[in-house]
């Protein structure tokens, strides 16, 4: 009998632990991570001689165009944007790096940007744990370094953030496409 209360009593209340979560719809915007060396995490575990961490990833939403006018529309020209949508974007390396010319501590960095139609100023802040924009700090930013825009011919859907061969950050959203140069310091 006591194992039966028991029992009885440990289904009534995984049913309502159950019936207290909230299912919520996929986010139009899903969460998405980069790494350098580009697919680090599987090369880790596929190669016993991959190194023990990567040197940089960038976790990020990415947001769709879905027909839009992106630049100067949806995201303001001359205005602080998050890069990318929901949380703000953050940018961990796990060595010291150069960036625009200026040392750049290894650590965790939220990441924005003021885009201009010929140039974005990229923001490295040490504001973190951060939603959109809204919270914005300037006087945590770390560093700021401007990039020339470029024009791509393809639209491109959804927004992407990718460190190519090197290691720079590369940003393609619509039509365009920004390359931030980052220098590694360790090996």
């Amino acid at each position: 009998m006591k194992h039966l209360l028991m029992g009885s009593l440990f289904v009534l209340t995984s049913f309502f632990a159950v019936a207290q979560l909230q299912v919520t719809e996929p986010d139009k915007s899903p969460l998405d991570i980069s790494y350098f060396p580009h697919g680090y995490p599987v090369m880790k575990f596929q190669n016993k001689n991959a190194p023990a961490s990567p040197k940089a990833r960038i976790i990020y939403s990415r947001p769709q165009r879905n027909g839009r006018v992106i630049f100067g529309e949806v995201v303001k020209y001359g205005e602080v944007w998050r890069l990318g949508a929901n949380e703000t974007t953050e940018v961990e390396f796990f060595q010291d790096v150069t960036i625009g010319g200026k040392k750049v501590a290894k650590g965790r960095y939220t990441l924005y940007c003021i885009p201009q139609e010929k140039k974005w100023t990229f923001i490295f802040n040490k504001g973190l744990d951060t939603w959109g924009a809204f919270s914005y700090r300037q006087d945590l930013d770390v560093l700021r370094t401007d990039v020339a825009v470029s024009t791509i011919d393809t639209n491109v859907e959804y927004f992407t953030i990718v460190f190519d061969n090197v290691g720079s950050i590369t940003v393609l959203w619509d039509k365009a496409k920004v390359s931030l140069p980052v220098k590694y310091s360790g090996k």
